[in-house]
């Protein structure tokens, strides 16, 4: 499921896909409330339903909530 630009996801809109990888796509992203640039990854559904790829993909999310960078 590749989404598009300015296509909206919740409170995000995609502005373009920065890449696809074993664990789902990554979109660059606005916050359309926040107005804030962020990565928005999507799991395939197949991940979704498996314990272990939510556990995987939930420590991924915590030490890239840390993560600052200028770029």
């Amino acid at each position: 499921m590749e989404l598009q630009p300015n296509q909206e996801f919740g409170q995000y809109r995609m502005i373009r896909l920065l890449g696809k990888g074993g664990m789902g796509e990554v979109y660059e992203v606005e916050h359309t409330i926040l107005e804030k640039i962020f990565a928005l990854k999507v799991l395939p559904p197949e991940f979704a339903a498996d314990p272990g790829a939510i556990g995987r993909f939930r420590r991924e999310a915590r030490v890239m909530a840390i993560l600052e960078h200028p770029g």
